[in-house]
């Protein structure tokens, strides 16, 4: 199989001024089943989330993201230790989290592993940081939800002093206060992309420009074109703030396979489920078949069919948010690792180029 060359730094323009366009898969990790429909182990579903970022590594897809969570459906809670298993096996897909939920870690610890991780990637990392939209992290770790926004906004806050190098002198009322404070380890080529990820928050929007973040939009669900005006207002508050230019990406849901019918019957039911289970917590309304197909055509947010429909979606939508980046977000608790790693191989070898040639015309 022949090596693809490494993926590009997504944050970093080109002479013209353009960012390269990226094109990455994300897992939330969830717990995949076995060809009798039997829930695997976590020990397995982490397992299982390593080869299939090894596979995106060989298939020429540009980026792997895993998403912190906390819970029985999604055990994958130390994303950057699986991220370091695949590193230690692949050599030019980057590296990253989706997301990590920065309001209830420590930013001083989330560099430290991540600062690490690029070391052993040999400079592939990446950091999505969230408020977190799942809420299971908090009472695990003590924080209080009544803090829920001060806790992101000083955080950010600080993580963005961290990223600049140099001894860190920083106060707020979240955490002890840092005077002159060496951060290790070094990274050996300046700060590792960090991007604010944000799911309908113009505050948001305003926060990721203003400590000199990329934007990247959760859009999950509805017209993602509704997401367009958050673009513009983050092009504007860089510009205002005397900020350079910076990347906007999209992460959704979606899954892919031979056929758009196949698609669709292999991820209904369980995504179906899975809002059902998670909807009494996050107040999602139950979808229906008819809301399904509507999500899953042009003007919804779920990317679900063969890699001629997934492709031309992602181009058309790109398009529409001023965005240089994708990343869809594979799998749905229930999914066999068979179906995923077919879904991994059909994005890279037919979506990514499909993509690349829709958006070169």
């Amino acid at each position: 199989m022949t090596t693809a060359p490494p993926s590009p730094v997504p944050t970093t323009a080109d002479k013209s001024g353009r960012f390269p366009l990226v094109l990455g898969l994300d897992t939330f990790g969830d717990v995949t089943h076995d060809d009798g429909d039997r829930p695997l182990s976590h020990a397995q579903t982490i397992r299982n989330v390593v080869e299939q970022g090894v596979l995106a590594d060989h298939v020429g897809i540009d980026f792997f993201g895993i998403g912190e969570h906390h819970t029985d459906d999604f055990p994958l809670a130390a994303a950057d230790v699986a991220l370091a298993a695949i590193a230690a096996r692949t050599s030019r897909i980057r590296l990253g989290s989706a997301v990590t939920v920065l309001s209830s870690d420590d930013p001083i610890r989330v560099f430290q592993r991540y600062s690490t991780l690029d070391a052993i990637s040999n400079g592939r990392a990446e950091v999505v940081l969230g408020r977190g939209s799942s809420i299971d992290s908090f009472p695990l770790f003590g924080y209080d939800l009544a803090d829920y926004e001060k806790l992101f906004e000083e955080k950010a806050h600080l993580f963005a002093e961290v990223l600049r190098g140099g001894p860190v002198s920083w106060q707020g009322k979240t955490r002890a206060p840092l005077r002159d404070q060496d951060v290790v380890p070094y990274t050996e080529s300046g700060p590792f992309p960090a991007w604010i990820g944000v799911g309908g928050s113009p505050q948001s929007v305003i926060r990721a420009a203003r400590y000199g973040y990329a934007l990247m939009l959760a859009i999950i669900g509805g017209s993602p074109a509704r997401f367009a005006p958050f673009s513009r207002l983050f092009h504007q508050a860089l510009e205002q703030l005397g900020q350079p230019a910076r990347p906007v990406g999209v992460h959704s849901p979606g899954h892919v396979a031979a056929t758009d019918e196949q698609a669709l019957d292999e991820f209904w039911p369980r995504y179906l489920e899975v809002i059902r289970r998670v909807s009494k917590t996050r107040g999602f309304a139950v979808p229906t078949l008819e809301s399904f197909r509507y999500e899953v055509g042009p003007q919804g947010a779920l990317y679900v069919g063969s890699p001629e429909t997934v492709a031309r979606k992602i181009a058309a939508n790109l398009t529409t948010l001023g965005a240089t980046r994708f990343e869809m977000k594979y799998g749905m608790g229930g999914l066999s690792h068979e179906a995923l790693m077919t879904n991994i191989e059909l994005y890279g070898t037919r979506v990514v180029p499909r993509v690349r040639e829709l958006l070169a015309r």
